[in-house]
């Protein structure tokens, strides 16, 4: 981006912000701002992600951008907007209609209006796609998704992905604001035709050592993690590197007992994020180290972009151009985009038995379909930090 270009838009925000009304200004002072409609609301297309920006640059770029323009939508409007929390699956057929993970979804949102800092809506968009909410009606299924930014987190990303029995799955990342030198808390919950269970929740380390963050963590880790007999199982290693952005503590399970969702599960999700908040007010800011953090976010997104098999499942349900833009420009927005066509991990099945058995993660050969183009595949598994 060149840099008239950036003072244009940072000329446009304050032109925005200058707009707004006295009273919806005066957020900054503490009032409550007036209510303005989706409608009536100015909007500011942009790419921040684009690799002619350096992330330091960026970052300023957003952050100014999140002050200036004050957030006149409450992050629970933003979740009513689709009909969130839902009660009822997509797919008429499913006898309960309990969908296994929200519960998770709305803990984890009264936490954040609890105990988070200025908490703002972000919106779900590259400034071209709505990437808020899809669905495929023809084979009942739909995505829901939520951003939002503290003083304590860069970003904070919510999704929930409803297809009945056949799958439910919530997952959420958690990008700590990069003066502080620690590492991302990843959330990934699935469920298949409720019989086949995963789960991983985890502090993912920016850097190899431990040492290398602001403050050490594994130590508070693990007395949680020693509760919780289920949780302890290691990941396979033919898809994702347990030894590159995960953590020696990272809870992970393969499980057929749902009652482990329950009795296990949430209060050891409720715990590590905690843990995580915890550890952030614990550490001192480190200004003069936010490029070097943004660029380790870099690299966990591109990292994890390129590894996600959640690509073939969105590309299966929603086509190829959603899904690489879904994949890249939200989920990992500050990923590298590769050239050409989008490239698709070749998944196996749901989880073929629980414990040590079988592979949820089990990795083939990539395949590559052009945009217009729907994968062929299976339904994949959605595997961790999407």
């Amino acid at each position: 981006m060149k840099i008239e270009n950036y003072i244009l838009l940072l000329a446009a925000a304050v032109a925005v912000a200058n707009a707004y009304t006295p009273s919806s200004r005066s957020a900054f002072l503490g009032q409550r701002p007036a209510l303005v409609t989706p409608s009536s609301r100015p909007l500011i297309s942009m790419d921040t992600e684009s690799d002619s920006l350096d992330d330091a640059t960026r970052f300023k770029l957003e952050e100014t951008l999140r002050l200036t323009l004050p957030d006149l939508q409450s992050l629970r409007a933003a979740e009513a907007k689709h009909g969130m929390p839902w009660k009822d699956s997509i797919d008429p057929k499913v006898e309960d209609d309990d969908l296994l993970y929200m519960p998770f979804w709305e803990w984890q949102m009264d936490f954040m209006k609890k105990n988070l800092s200025n908490l703002q809506v972000v919106a779900c968009t590259d400034g071209k796609t709505d990437f808020s909410y899809n669905e495929n009606k023809d084979k009942k299924a739909r995505v829901v998704n939520l951003c939002a930014s503290s003083d304590e987190y860069r970003k904070i990303r919510m999704t929930y992905y409803d297809a009945g029995d056949n799958t439910q799955v919530f997952n959420s990342v958690w990008y700590p604001d990069p003066k502080y030198n620690l590492p991302v808390l990843g959330i990934d919950l699935l469920a298949f035709n409720r019989k086949k269970y995963l789960a991983i929740v985890d502090f993912q380390p920016l850097y190899e050592n431990e040492e290398s963050h602001a403050t050490t963590y594994e130590h508070i880790l693990k007395p949680i993690k020693e509760r919780y007999d289920s949780l302890k199982g290691r990941m396979s290693s033919k898809f994702y590197d347990e030894t590159q952005f995960f953590s020696k503590e990272m809870l992970f399970a393969r499980f057929d007992d749902e009652d482990i969702v329950h009795n296990d599960l949430a209060p050891a999700f409720q715990e590590y994020v905690k843990t995580h908040l915890n550890l952030i007010r614990g550490t001192s800011p480190e200004p003069e180290n936010v490029p070097k953090v943004l660029a380790r976010q870099k690299e966990y997104d591109t990292y994890s972009a390129e590894r996600d098999p959640a690509t073939g499942l969105f590309a299966a349900m929603f086509g190829a151009d959603w899904a690489g833009d879904f994949v890249h420009n939200f989920l990992f927005s500050m990923s590298k985009r590769p050239d050409g066509p989008l490239k698709i991990p070749q998944m196996g099945g749901p989880p073929s038995s629980c414990g040590g058995g079988g592979n949820p993660l089990a990795n083939h050969s990539p395949q590559k379909i052009a945009p217009h183009q729907k994968a062929a595949t299976s339904e994949p598994v959605v595997a961790a930090r999407r």
